[in-house]
């Protein structure tokens, strides 16, 4: 059997038996609610929207049509784990095309884990001359070994366990899964 027809039997052995945190409907109401703080917050500031790929491409496109503002859209992609359950060293797969000097910069991603790579891109994207750097997400894992970087607008909140759906992957599979879910076990 290749490695790929395992990885799929794996995943589809994960989904069925995971822990449903949130269903569609909990989170697409999370995301409302995110949209209205975010507004409150950047619709004066002619922002430039940033998804972090791949776990932003689902929590960003249904964010951004609830922001009801001026603001142009740009993606960056930015790795650690590299379709693994643990991460590690950070690469940079493509940067944004939207010049960042003076701007305003909300980065979305799926979730905010440690806050290694968040910082690493915060980092980045002052480096590139944004005015204000933002970051919204899907998720934040509540556990204590965070680093000194946090999330500036959060969705849901959810427990120290491996989450997958709706942008989050297991393994590369799984992101599209109609829920936020836990894995058995991680």
């Amino acid at each position: 059997m290749s490695e790929l027809n395992q990885l799929f039997i794996e995943s589809e052995q994960i989904r069925e038996a995971a822990d449903c945190l949130f269903n569609r409907t909990e989170v697409a109401a999370a995301i409302s609610r995110l949209a209205e703080t975010i507004t409150e917050e950047l619709s004066q500031s002619n922002p430039i929207i940033v998804g972090i790929m791949n776990g932003a491409l689902i929590p960003m496109g249904m964010l951004v049509p609830e922001l009801n503002f001026p603001l142009q859209i740009d993606y960056l992609h930015a790795t650690r784990y590299r379709d693994k359950t643990t991460g590690g060293e950070m690469q940079w797969l493509a940067s944004p095309n939207i010049q960042m000097q003076d701007r305003t910069v909300l980065l979305v991603d799926d979730i905010h884990d440690e806050g290694i790579t968040l910082e690493l891109i915060k980092n980045y994207c002052q480096k590139e001359g944004a005015a204000k750097v933002y970051s919204a997400v899907l998720v934040n894992k509540i556990h204590d070994r965070k680093n000194n970087t946090s999330a500036d607008f959060i969705a849901l909140e959810v427990p120290d366990r491996y989450v997958f759906g709706f942008g989050m992957d297991y393994k590369g599979m799984l992101r599209n899964a109609p829920g936020i879910y836990a894995v058995k076990g991680m």
